[in-house]
């Protein structure tokens, strides 16, 4: 434990923070695993709509800088390379 008093409101603002970025984190995750089964499902409307939310939930994820532009980027690009392939074999 610390026994500084800058490192003790540090500790405190870190745990904010972690709390913060872990539901954040884990909306985008959550959104991003029911696209993938929703494309893997097959129905291309709903495979649609699903990747829609968990693009959002990417881009809200990146704004307040939980998880880099680029992450976000590339984790959209592949679910969007996904989705494509889906609707091109219906």
């Amino acid at each position: 434990m610390a026994n500084i008093k800058s490192q003790i409101k540090r500790n405190k603002q870190n745990e904010k923070r972690r709390v913060r970025n872990r539901v954040v984190r884990g909306r985008a995750r959550t959104f991003t695993l029911k696209a993938r089964t929703a494309i893997a499902s097959g129905n291309a409307e709903n495979a649609q709509a699903s990747t829609l939310e968990a693009i959002r939930a990417l881009d809200k994820a990146a704004e307040k800088g939980v998880i880099h532009k680029n992450n976000a980027a590339r984790r959209k690009s592949r679910l969007m390379k996904h989705l494509a392939s889906l609707q091109k074999a219906s």
